[in-house]
């Protein structure tokens, strides 16, 4: 007879998502591993099922992994500005009204989509406001 057979295994607590994660991101480079901080992201450029992740000090790496599965890694400061772009609203340093585009820190310039663009306006204008204040 199994010593296991009336034992009940106790019931999980349900998931609750924590606003504010943040975990580093692997990335698997030839022959190591390397740990990216989410505060060093700049911004995320998902094509397909991969996406190249920008940092503050200039590199550009590429992970097998689409920009929803990343998403729990990052804190509050990203937000997803385009189906293929989530920037780190810390490192925006201009924003193209016309084209819809803004520069991140690291040079990269990034599609806003039109639907984004006030939230964008409105998170510029409070670091303007505090910057003047």
């Amino acid at each position: 007879m199994n010593n296991f057979s009336n034992y009940t295994l106790p019931v999980p607590a349900p998931f609750v998502k924590r606003s504010t994660i943040t975990r580093e991101i692997a990335v698997h480079l030839t022959g190591k591993t390397m740990l990216l901080k989410p505060e060093d992201i700049t911004c995320l450029e998902g094509e397909g099922n991969y996406t190249f992740i920008h940092t503050c000090r200039g590199k550009r790496y590429l992970v097998s992994r689409t920009l929803k599965s990343l998403t729990e890694h990052l804190d509050g400061n990203f937000l997803r500005v385009h189906k293929s772009y989530i920037i780190n609203t810390n490192f925006i340093v201009e924003r193209m009204d016309e084209d819809r585009v803004i520069t991140m820190s690291c040079g990269k310039k990034a599609l806003v989509s039109r639907r984004k663009m006030k939230e964008i306006i409105e998170i510029l204008d409070k670091r303007e406001s505090r910057i003047s204040a």
